[in-house]
């Protein structure tokens, strides 16, 4: 297992499943001794419903994932050459194909069994215009393993509109140019109209001075709208600045929180085992108290029954002891009248 074949397959998964599967894996990968994958395949995010369905939509239409990555390379290059017959005719291409993929990824979501309502597939089309502006939007969307949409650049020159130099300033100020030359005329018959051309001289000056405001309000819209739009991607690139950072706070401290877990984990198998080890120790000298004590139940039998002999051996010697008192009474006794006999014989 690896985690390039773990993101192929979570980033395939209906985004119900994710959380689920991933945990599944990272456990595994614990199991197997490898932590760091755990902690790398725990630190994957669950895409978002627009994320998913592009994704989906990569995995099921290659070629068309490819037919869109071709437009935005054509397309980008047309810019770069202000080649403004070709923009237009890409730009229609444009929109006719993220249309039919945003309408593919909503089809292929519902046979998958999830609805993407018209927010979810705005945010599809947003997707694949990034992939047409930046070839880096369109490799990490080629990939399939997106975990939220991607933004819509700002700045990228709209479909169909013509470069710079080619558009309706340009054309303005050719008309401009000619107006202010056929000023410059003479009377019919070849005599100078001083007056009649002065009055059209006035004119054209006066027409070169109202074209020259348009232009300048023209650019200073432009100016401004450049501006605006400058603002914006800028507040768009704190923003994620800003959330990148977060997020990278949260691995952080959910990376910090599994280590502690394990050490704390590793530190309770510790005191487990001691507690087992105690436990024997204390069943072993259970075992030697028993056994102790049965030895001195023993001991403490056989030492009333020696105390038991003693006590009648004592007695048995005291019998003696009485009984040859007596015998000998009685010898006595015996060799008196013996001793009586004898002097009467006498």
């Amino acid at each position: 297992m690896d985690l390039e074949s773990v993101a192929d397959e979570l980033y395939g998964l209906r985004p119900a499943r994710f959380t689920a599967v991933r945990e599944q894996r990272a456990a595994q990968a614990r199991t197997a001794g490898d932590r760091a994958l755990a902690d790398r395949i725990r630190a994957l995010r669950r895409p978002t419903l627009a994320a998913w369905a592009s994704n989906l939509l990569v995995r099921a239409k290659p070629e068309e994932t490819r037919s869109l990555v071709a437009l935005g390379d054509g397309l980008r290059q047309a810019h770069r050459e202000s080649d403004g017959a070709g923009l237009r005719e890409l730009g229609r291409r444009q929109h006719v194909l993220v249309a039919a993929l945003a309408r593919e990824a909503q089809r292929l979501a519902a046979e998958a069994g999830e609805r993407v309502g018209d927010a979810a597939r705005e945010q599809v089309e947003a997707t694949l215009h990034a992939a047409l502006a930046d070839p880096e939007a369109a490799a990490e969307w080629a990939a399939g393993r997106l975990s939220k949409a991607l933004s819509a650049p700002v700045g990228f020159p709209p479909a169909g509109l013509a470069p710079p130099g080619g558009g309706a300033a340009g054309h303005m100020a050719a008309g401009g140019g000619t107006a202010a030359r056929g000023g410059a005329g003479v009377a019919a018959g070849g005599v100078p109209a001083r007056g009649r051309a002065g009055g059209d001289g006035a004119a054209a000056r006066a027409g070169s001075r109202e074209a020259e405001r348009g232009r300048g309000q023209e650019e200073r819209g432009r100016g401004q709208e450049e501006r605006r739009r400058a603002r914006e991607e800028e507040r768009r690139a704190r923003e994620e600045r800003r959330l990148r950072a977060e997020v990278a706070r949260a691995e952080e401290d959910a990376a910090r929180a599994r280590r502690e877990a394990d050490a704390r984990e590793g530190a309770a198998a510790a005191a487990r085992k001691e507690v087992r080890a105690a436990e024997r120790r204390v069943r072993e000298a259970d075992a030697g108290v028993q056994e102790l004590t049965a030895r001195l139940e023993e001991a403490r039998r056989l030492r009333e029954a020696a105390r038991g002999a003693v006590r009648g051996a004592r007695e048995r010697a005291r019998d003696a002891e009485q009984e040859a008192d007596r015998a000998g009474s009685r010898a006595r006794e015996a060799a008196e009248r013996a001793e009586r006999a004898a002097e009467r014989l006498r």
